[in-house]
């Protein structure tokens, strides 16, 4: 398998396929779902949910349109279709968050404001004494 691989890699195909736009369309728009995998770690009050769901609606049309395409397009349909998780996962936290208490957990276990503005104002002040002490 390999070798038919390489020898197809090597064949004038190839050269056409990677000087496509069918490759590299893809390939540009995989910033989208690395952008949105990314988002999964940030805090679930920045999240939009009119964007989440316009993205995920974007990328459900895509991702049939990569697989309808003659030839398929399956750089397309795997980059729509992680895409389309991401956002429904992004959705899901939303949802969580703003409609089923996830609001109120959060408060419930969060620091007081006065703890973490110490802790600033001590690493602030640590940082300074630290410069101070290098000059």
């Amino acid at each position: 398998m390999a070798s038919t691989f390489l020898h197809w890699l090597r064949s004038p195909a190839a050269r056409e396929y990677f000087f496509s736009t069918h490759f590299w369309g893809p390939v540009a728009n995989w910033g989208l779902p690395l952008a949105a995998i990314a988002d999964l770690k940030k805090d679930e009050e920045v999240i939009s949910g009119t964007m989440t769901t316009a993205l995920a609606a974007y990328s459900m049309v895509f991702m049939r349109f990569a697989w309808k395409v003659d030839p398929r397009n399956y750089l397309l349909f795997a980059c729509h279709i992680t895409n389309t998780t991401a956002q429904l996962t992004q959705g899901y936290r939303f949802v969580n968050y703003w409609h089923r208490g996830g609001k109120e957990k959060k408060a419930l276990t969060a620091p007081p404001p006065d703890a973490v503005k110490g802790k600033v104002t001590e690493a602030i002040k640590a940082a300074q004494a630290a410069s101070q002490s290098t000059k």
